[in-house]
């Protein structure tokens, strides 16, 4: 049994935390749900991305707001003692135990997808009408099953990504690290680092990759093995090394299982389909679709895949060398995603940009990515033809590099990508 003693002291470390960085762009977000007692408020991510950091920044505010910390009920089911929770009965009675004799109950449990059968619970508690919950999880397999098919419209996704740019370097400066007034070292940095919070304590480039191989493996053990059936981990790690190199190309299963094929792999489809799957619902990879711009319509089969971090490649490789066109269209597709944009490729005729960004408003941006323009004339039209190309609208278009030096051309936007993300802009 789990005593009250240890859940106070687990309440006791929210108060005195003081090593957080707020991470304004998600709290705002979540802000307008914190006394929602019909709504649950799930946050979802790769994990060590910061979910949990998030919950505890949310109970300081609550704390701060007023709200008694014996009306907070807070567990991380990845951590003693509350590791052992493991049916729905024993959630759901540790719940009871702990619930405020009086008030408005605010419930946060991490990684609840631990737990057999916890949608029962959970849902349960929300009808009780006095708690506001609060749920973290690190795969997608959270938002399936009972969870959707009960809650269908009472419960909120934020989708937890590690740090974009900006946050990357702000982060640095609160963990007293130097930062570079060169935007180009900062962002080659960035794409050797990575956004997890914790890389940014370590100081050896030794200790920041072994920490994200490390992670790679309690990904594996957590949050894919438990929830798929992989009969050979080795050909699962060929597939899940083939993506992660290829991140920010246009591919299909079938170009995979053929690629295989040509080395003497047999692969069946189904199984690349599957061991895909596993790595989008454990977050590590991220689909972008193509889209056409004149139909205004998705379109099937090829695809890119974008990496949650980019660290990952760098942890299954020895080549240390940057690919700077899929790198920064990386950190633009992961920052345009942290602001909540729909995010496509966009196919224009024969031409294709980047990506179409779509917001809630249903408003449009046109996004090309590029390390310079000012190599050639070749390459600055290059550059521009697809946004060019685009007619019929007057959405923005953009585009964006790592020069100092702005072009003017057509109306289109030309800025440097890192001042455009470190200015926090919005398209």
């Amino acid at each position: 049994m789990i005593c009250f003693s240890s859940f106070l002291e687990v309440v006791m470390e929210f108060e005195i935390r003081n090593d957080l960085y707020p991470r304004e762009k998600y709290l705002e977000k979540i802000r307008g749900f914190y006394h929602e007692c019909e709504i649950i408020k799930v946050l979802t991510g790769v994990r060590r991305c910061g979910k949990s950091s998030i919950m505890n920044l949310v109970i300081q505010e609550l704390l701060d707001q007023g709200v008694s910390k014996e009306n907070i009920i807070y567990f991380n089911l990845d951590r003693k003692p509350f590791d052992k929770i493991e049916t729905a009965g024993q959630l759901d009675e540790i719940i009871e135990k702990n619930k405020a004799a009086s008030g408005k109950n605010y419930l946060f449990i991490d990684e609840i997808q631990n737990v057999e059968g916890f949608e029962k619970v959970i849902n349960a508690w929300r009808e009780e009408g006095n708690f506001s919950i609060f749920i973290t999880g690190s795969n997608s397999y959270l938002l399936s099953g009972e969870l959707v098919t009960k809650l269908t419209g009472r419960y909120i996704e934020f989708n937890i990504l590690p740090l974009s740019f900006d946050e990357y370097l702000n982060v640095k400066k609160f963990f007293g690290k130097q930062v570079l007034p060169d935007n180009s070292a900062e962002i080659r940095n960035y794409i050797y680092e990575g956004g997890f919070p914790y890389v940014l304590k370590l100081n050896s480039m030794n200790d920041k990759r072994r920490y994200v191989q490390n992670l790679i493996n309690e990904i594996y053990e957590k949050d894919i093995k438990r929830r798929v059936k992989i009969k050979n981990r080795s050909v699962f790690e060929t597939i899940m090394k083939y993506v992660i190199n290829n991140f920010g190309a246009t591919t299909s299963i079938r170009n995979i299982v053929e690629d295989f094929a040509k080395n003497g792999v047999n692969i069946k489809r189904e199984t690349v389909h599957r061991y895909i799957e596993a790595l989008e619902s454990a977050k590590i990879i991220m689909p972008c679709a193509r889209f056409d711009i004149k139909s205004r319509k998705s379109l099937a089969g090829e695809k890119k895949y974008y990496l949650s971090d980019l660290s990952f490649y760098y942890a299954l490789n020895t080549d240390n060398r940057i690919n700077y066109g899929p790198a920064l269209e990386n950190i633009l597709y992961t920052y345009a995603c942290g602001k909540d944009y729909s995010v496509s490729v966009g196919k224009i005729g024969k031409f294709e940009c980047d990506f179409i960004l779509r917001d809630n408003e249903m408003n449009y941006s046109y996004v090309q990515v590029a390390y310079t323009i000012l190599e050639s004339r070749e390459t600055e039209d290059r550059e521009y033809r697809s946004l060019e190309s685009i007619k019929g609208d007057a959405y923005p278009r953009y585009l964006l590099t790592m020069d100092t030096l702005l072009q003017k051309r057509n109306g289109i936007i030309h800025d440097n990508l890192a001042d455009f993300i470190k200015g926090n802009k919005r398209f």
